[in-house]
Formats: C-alpha cells, sequence, structure tokens
C-alpha cells in the first residue's frame, strides 16, 4: 500500500490515463490548477500541501508537444518551489524522441534537449514507455525507468484464440528485435517488411522476407503517426496471401490523415494503448477494428515501486538485446 506522501498529478495531455493510474494506486490526484492567459501564457497553482511528498507528474508530451512538455516544465517547477522531496515526470509518450540523432548537417538532437530541460525545471526521477529509441535514456543524468507495453499486448493475444496459424512481422528492419521477442513469446514464426524512407512521415515498403500465406499476421510497432507505412504493410500482406492482419502499437500518435487511412485499411484488428489521449472522432472514425488496451496497471505497478524503493525492471516483460 501506498504512504501518505505519495502524491500524484494529471497533466491536462492525458488526464483519463492518469485518473485511472490513480485508482489503481489508490490515491486521489493532487488538486492542482492549470490555466492560460490571453496570451496563452500557462499558469500553474498547487492547491494541497506537497510538502516532503514523493510525486508523481503523469503528462506525455503528445501533440501539441511544445505546449505539453511547457506545462509539464511550469508543474515541475511548481513542485519544487513546493519543496517536494522527488518529482517523477511519468511521461508515456515521450514526444520529439524521433529526433535522437544528427541524421544531417545542422539539425538539433532535440530528444537530448529535452531531456536537459526537464532535469533543470527539477525533475529528479523520468517514467516513461517504450521509447522510439532506447539509447534516449543517456540523455538523461537522472534515473529512466523504461517501461515495454509488451506485457499489455501478450495478454490481449489470449483473446486471438490459437495461435498456431499465426505469425509475427516486423513492419521494417528497427523493430526485428521487438518482433522476435514478441514471435518467440506466443511461440510462433517471424517474417520482416524491408523500407525505405524517402521523405519524412513517407515510407515505400519493398521486400517481404517470410512467408505469410494462408497465416493470420501480427504486426508490432512502438507507434502509429500518419499510419502510411502500416497501411501499405498491411496491404503487402494480404496481396502475399495473409488471412487477417492485427496491429499491436504503443503510441496512437495519429497525424492527419491516420484515421481515415485506418478506416478503409486492410488491417482487421488494431489494438492501441491509452499512452496518447485520443478523440472520440478519431474513434468512430477508424471503427469497429480499434481496441484500446491501457497501460494504465503497469505504470500504476512501477509507481508503487518506485515510490517504496522496490525493483522496477522485475515486474515488466524486457525486450533483450542483442
Amino acid at each position: 500500500m501506498p504512504s501518505g506522501n505519495l502524491k500524484l498529478i494529471a497533466g491536462r495531455a492525458n488526464r483519463p490515463l492518469a485518473e485511472k493510474i490513480a485508482r489503481y494506486v489508490g490515491v486521489d490526484l493532487v488538486d492542482v490548477y492549470i490555466t492560460e492567459f490571453a496570451d496563452s501564457e500557462i499558469f500553474v497553482k498547487i492547491r494541497e500541501d506537497i510538502r516532503g511528498s514523493d510525486v508523481f507528474v503523469i503528462q506525455p508530451t503528445s501533440n501539441p508537444g511544445y505546449k505539453n512538455l511547457m506545462e509539464l516544465l511550469i508543474i515541475v517547477d511548481a513542485l519544487k518551489r513546493a519543496s517536494a522531496a522527488s518529482i517523477t515526470a511519468v511521461i508515456p509518450y515521450f514526444g520529439y524522441a524521433r529526433q535522437d540523432r544528427k541524421a544531417e548537417p545542422r539539425v538539433p538532437i532535440t530528444a537530448k534537449l529535452v531531456a536537459n530541460l526537464l532535469t533543470v525545471a527539477g525533475v529528479t526521477r523520468v517514467l516513461t514507455m517504450d521509447l522510439h529509441a532506447a539509447q534516449i535514456q543517456g540523455f538523461f543524468d537522472i534515473p529512466v525507468d523504461h517501461l515495454y507495453a509488451t506485457p499489455v499486448f501478450l495478454e490481449h493475444t489470449k483473446q486471438l484464440g490459437n495461435l498456431s496459424e499465426y505469425v509475427v512481422v516486423s513492419p521494417d528492419t528497427g523493430g526485428v528485435e521487438r518482433s522476435r521477442f514478441f514471435a518467440r513469446q506466443i511461440d510462433v514464426g517471424l517474417a520482416i517488411l524491408d523500407k525505405r524512407r524517402e521523405k519524412k512521415n513517407e515510407a515505400e515498403v519493398l521486400n517481404l522476407i517470410g512467408n505469410v500465406e494462408d497465416r493470420h499476421v501480427i504486426m508490432i510497432d512502438d507507434m502509429i503517426d500518419t499510419a502510411g507505412t502500416i497501411v501499405q504493410a498491411a496491404d503487402i500482406l494480404k496481396k502475399r496471401g495473409a488471412k487477417t492482419v492485427t496491429v499491436y502499437a504503443t503510441h496512437a500518435v495519429l497525424s492527419h490523415p491516420a484515421a481515415e487511412r485506418l478506416q478503409n485499411c486492410a488491417i482487421d484488428r488494431l489494438c492501441l494503448t491509452d499512452t496518447i489521449y485520443m478523440d472520440e472522432n478519431k474513434r468512430s472514425i477508424i471503427g469497429e477494428k480499434l481496441h484500446i488496451l491501457s497501460v494504465s496497471e503497469l505504470f500504476g505497478k512501477a509507481i508503487e515501486r518506485i515510490h517504496l524503493n522496490l525493483s522496477v525492471s522485475s515486474l515488466f516483460v524486457n525486450i533483450p538485446k542483442t
């Protein structure tokens, strides 16, 4: 059971997830007032005493990333000045994670910049899920707990019935380790789609390595942004003889026109987590193929164990590194 000095605070980016986490942990969310002035400046006031408390701020930095990130930084600053004992930034979706290296001259490494901003603001620990690039953990000089949605996906596969006719397909070569690990967990084969990215948010799938004919396909990915890659991949798999295509993805970024693409594509079952809040309009557009899987219990368990100084890694299915 959590002690009295455990406090959870929700930013505005995904309050429904924060409420689920709070219910699991068994505490009420801290009363916090967040508003904006006429010029869009964000103002935060903590309406409870949090002196000496272990505070967990739940705020994904999803779209609009700049605003949600700034709101998180301001909440953290308010907590630091209110004498919180520790401040853990619970960031279910870590925005700017795709800007993790200099892929060309004269570009920023924004993921490192965000890490610096969080640390300087007063964050003492970060809890996040399925970073686009795991090495981002090294951008921080404070502890980072990196969770995976894999246990949630594995639990959901029990609803698929007999898995003997299934095969896991990696939508690109970068996701091979994730897909291989998942395939081992459910004891099925693996195939790989090779793609070449010509422009940002555009990808061309070139080749399928492996066999999907007369098989039910499972694809695993860390996020779906504009959905171009995953929709194209599903089309190719169906053309290669796949019976059905089930997609598991952690982060439902769903930039325009993702919802419309997913509505009429070859994907039969689309399973996304609630790390990013999805409005009813997008849900209705995608339709009955959409299944929202909650990661609130994973985050709740991690928060409890961090607060009690227990191991976090022992709780979760991890993706091994080669």
